[in-house]
């Protein structure tokens, strides 16, 4: 490198650093994002099949309830 500007090394090894580490942050962000993904999908699926179950134990109501037996 040119002599007349001695800190301009610095600061690139400096800017490297931060990109290696930026880069590095970025890569365990989108793994911890990925994993989430997963898991909420995994869980709503889990949701939709309890709904199921449960709707299919409730038995469907067809036409006006009956009154309750002390009518």
């Amino acid at each position: 490198m040119n002599n007349s500007h001695p800190d301009t090394s610095a600061r690139i090894d400096a800017l490297e650093m931060r990109f290696a580490e930026q880069e590095n942050t970025i890569a365990e962000l989108n793994d911890v994002l990925t994993s989430q993904w997963r898991k909420i999908d995994h869980l709503e699926r889990q949701i939709a099949k309890l709904l199921e179950e449960v709707q299919n134990m409730v038995p469907s109501r067809e036409g006006p309830e009956a009154p309750p037996p002390h009518y």
